[in-house]
């Protein structure tokens, strides 16, 4: 493939990155931290275990606007707060986020780990963020599905960068890019491939 074309379609998709993943993971984990209980202070200060000091099973956290409608859902099987790093740490993460628009981004991971303000969320083996398509509108055109997969993703959501230093692909429409790392950053709308990239681009994908 001609290095211009890959470029033209590394372009278009850069649109599209999934900047809801930040808000999203923000969001959840901002509402878990808060809603979790507080752990007992000890009688007497002792230096912290990486041990955890409460858990959660089965849980699910939803938060909503001021008209009742969902804007995001966290789920797991386990969750765990470590007070050495006040980080959590979720089992089979579960997260889904429901933009103004109506677009639904869902986002699944074997293991999820966040800082206390949920200013860094890193997604563990199976990491897929997925956005829904969204149908074209009057003066707005069609949105394509758009996906990202890799075995680690780590997201900073004040500074609204995705980096991963695993193989990754990424999948809009019906074209599909891969490559060995990636460094996106939304901010200043670049995205840096690293290794072997390679990008495949298919007529019936809709441009913007």
């Amino acid at each position: 493939m001609k290095r211009s074309v890959i470029h033209q379609g590394w372009e278009q998709l850069s649109l599209y990155l999934p900047v809801v993943l930040m808000g999203l993971l923000a969001l959840g984990t901002w509402w878990l931290v808060r809603n979790a209980p507080m752990p007992l202070l000890p009688a007497t200060e002792r230096p912290p275990l990486h041990q955890p000091d409460y858990f959660m099973k089965s849980f699910s956290v939803k938060s909503f606007d001021a008209a009742g409608r969902l804007q995001s859902e966290v789920q797991g099987d386990e969750a765990r707060h470590y007070p050495d790093t006040d980080t959590l740490e979720i089992d089979k993460a579960r997260m889904r986020s429901v933009a103004p628009t109506g677009r639904l981004t869902v986002a699944t991971a074997d293991r999820a780990l966040t800082n206390a303000d949920g200013s860094e969320v890193q997604l563990f083996g199976n990491a897929i963020v997925t956005r829904e398509p969204l149908p074209a509108k009057p003066g707005q055109p069609a949105q394509p599905r758009l996906e990202f997969r890799s075995e680690f993703l780590h997201a900073y959501t004040t500074t609204e960068r995705v980096r991963s230093d695993k193989p990754v692909t990424l999948t809009r429409g019906n074209d599909r890019f891969t490559a060995d790392s990636m460094d996106y950053d939304n901010l200043d709308q670049v995205v840096q491939l690293r290794g072997r990239v390679r990008g495949m681009l298919l007529p019936g994908t809709p441009t913007p």
